[in-house]
């Protein structure tokens, strides 16, 4: 048996479990497990049992090491375990457009320079280094599981699987020509090639996504409809994002943007809105009867100044409600532990009720509440016997993290992404004691700095 020193992680090489004891890969043990299971149980000096990837047993530690003998343990004493959060929408590869037009509303935003530097820049290479930098991010502040929507989302998918972390990746189907595709039609060829290649893995959920209802033609978003149900594969689009969208589509189809997806079948259970800004009372019932799941993106929609979300009143409702961090263009960080703190503080202000929003509710979108957007609270979102083996390990050594009356709203107003120490993704270790094991990062910084010169030079900076 070793230690390894500074890390946080005790490693020990068995022979054979002992007489009465079951043999299991992984025990994390000695931490505050936060469970984010129904009955929100949180487990003092717990314990969470992983095999083959999956969690076996949750408990207090004395009761699962007198039950299990690990191969490996990981010595969590002192601090906070909790599940991989969710991102529910993201452009990955975009952390190489971090920065390049700021503050501007969302369709100059997009029109004048966004669009404009992606048709200059974007290659499969680009986005693999892109989707790299933003793995690498990512699970430095904890988020295990993302839904991504871009260009030449094949490199996504392999650049996810590479860093070991879960992902739903959505082919992007547009009406114009986009880096990859010169219509809808290209487009769509692709997004079914895409499909039939990701559809078994064990990691990459292969989805469909139709960019927005004002950039896909009624016709165009039937089709994307059409491709996502032969392949029982999830619709991922933004929809209610600002004022102008809802007016451009209800001055071309009479209905709001939602009412308009309905209308074309495009809501349903493998549905993720991303955004959903200006939605009426009836588009939110709308939502809930068709089961379709929200990724709410407060730091994006602040900085575009797109709105509010009417949180309180899609929780009410019982939306599967879950928390994103969009794209880093327009962000510009991939950090959950930001989105819940700001998603926390942004309702409070917009209603003028300290209550809107709760740290325990915060806390549950970036987790279980993700998780049920994207439907896959089956596998993921909380620590319970039966599901994936996706966690967390966060230190409580930063003097903002001391002292401790509460995880709920530690977790929401007082941690970091900095203090996240060990990252999990289905039994695998990807980040361990602050170091990454999946990823070379100096060559990922390297290749990084190299693609923004040149996005600068076609920038004309």
């Amino acid at each position: 048996m070793r230690r390894a020193w500074g890390t946080g992680v005790l490693v020990a090489t068995l022979a054979a479990p002992a007489a009465g004891r079951e043999r299991i890969d992984m025990l994390v043990s000695g931490g505050t497990v936060i469970t984010m299971d129904g009955g929100g149980r949180v487990v003092e000096d717990g314990a969470v049992a992983v095999r083959a990837g999956g969690i076996v047993a949750v408990g207090r530690s004395a009761d699962l090491l007198a039950r299990y003998e690990a191969a490996r343990t990981v010595d969590a004493t002192g601090r906070l375990v909790l599940p991989g959060l969710v991102n529910t929408h993201t452009h990955a590869p975009m952390t190489l457009f971090r920065g390049v037009a700021e503050d501007l509303e969302l369709m100059e935003w997009l029109e004048e320079h966004i669009w404009p530097a992606e048709r200059a820049n974007v290659t499969p290479e680009f986005v693999a280094w892109g989707t790299r930098l933003a793995a690498w991010e990512m699970i430095r502040s904890g988020t295990t599981t993302f839904a991504d929507m871009y260009f030449y989302e094949d490199e996504v998918a392999a650049a996810a699987k590479e860093a070991g972390l879960r992902a739903v990746c959505a082919a992007t189907v547009i009406d114009f020509p986009v880096p990859g595709s010169k219509n809808a039609d290209e487009a769509l060829a692709a997004a079914e090639s895409f499909l039939r290649r990701w559809r078994d893995d064990g990691l990459v959920v292969p989805a469909v996504g139709p960019h927005a209802p004002y950039s896909v033609s009624p016709e165009n978003l039937r089709r994307a409809r059409d491709l996502a149900e032969r392949h029982r594969a999830p619709l991922l689009i933004h929809a209610a994002e600002s004022k102008a969208e809802v007016e451009t589509v209800r001055s071309r189809f009479g209905v709001s943007s939602v009412a308009h997806l309905d209308r074309l079948g495009l809501l349903g259970p493998r549905t993720l809105l991303a955004h959903a800004i200006w939605l009426s009372d009836e588009d939110v019932l709308t939502l809930r009867a068709r089961d379709v799941g929200v990724g709410h993106c407060p730091q994006s929609n602040m900085k575009i100044a797109a709105g509010v979300a009417p949180v309180p009143r899609l929780r009410r409702a019982g939306v599967r409600l879950g928390l994103g961090t969009d794209g880093p263009a327009s962000n510009n960080d991939l950090s959950l532990f930001e989105e819940i703190d700001t998603a926390l503080k942004l309702q409070k202000m917009a209603t003028g009720d300290p209550k809107a929003l709760t740290a325990r509710e915060a806390v549950e979108m970036a987790t279980i509440g993700g998780a049920r957007a994207l439907h896959l609270e089956d596998r993921i979102g909380s620590l319970e016997e039966g599901k994936r083996a996706d966690l967390v390990v966060v230190s409580l050594e930063a003097p903002s993290a001391i002292p401790l009356y509460d995880v709920y709203a530690h977790l929401a107003y007082a941690i970091k992404g900095s203090d996240v120490e060990t990252v999990m993704v289905e039994g695998r270790l990807l980040m361990e004691g602050r170091r990454m094991l999946t990823l070379d990062t100096a060559a990922i910084a390297a290749r990084a700095r190299e693609l923004q010169r040149q996005v600068a030079r076609s920038l004309g900076r």
